[in-house]
């Protein structure tokens, strides 16, 4: 099957297909004749795979993890389940960080009279909140590494 026809098959645009064989999540395929990519059904499952993971919020890195795992017919499943376990600790951080922002722009609104006036405790607050929400930004960013990925560089 051509992109087109594998991108409305498993729900991923074409254009992320492209970009997940050029950044090696998958490997590239075969072309036809005319030049056009041709994709296997076993293709298809490899990016319905990664769909299936990217909608559980996992990044590249643990994805491609995974994926090493999937083909590897002498897997320990414990190492599947510590690098799920992984995901539900970087996951229930994020929750923790998003009930934070969700508490404190909360906050900001209830002392927002939201009339006419142009004095503004949401922008002020705003204003005074910048720089630790911008650390917990920023601490969110190391969330998205892979655990396996960190052994590999140890």
């Amino acid at each position: 099957m051509n992109i087109g026809k594998l991108s409305q098959t498993v729900g991923i645009y074409a254009k992320m297909i492209r970009y997940y064989e050029q950044i090696g999540l998958i490997p590239a395929v075969g072309r036809s004749n005319d030049g056009y990519r041709f994709y296997s059904d076993q293709d298809g499952e490899r990016r319905k795979f990664i769909r299936s993971s990217r909608s559980l919020g996992l990044s590249v890195a643990e994805i491609a993890d995974l994926m090493d795992l999937w083909n590897n017919k002498n897997r320990h499943s414990a190492d599947v389940k510590q690098l799920a376990l992984s995901h539900i600790e970087k996951l229930e951080i994020r929750i923790t960080e998003l009930q934070k922002m969700t508490n404190t722009l909360q906050n900001l609104i209830n002392c927002c009279a939201g009339d006419h006036r142009p004095n503004c405790p949401i922008l002020e607050g705003l204003q005074k909140q910048d720089i630790e929400l911008q650390e917990s930004y920023h601490q969110n960013d190391s969330l998205s590494v892979s655990p396996l990925a960190q052994q590999k560089v140890k």
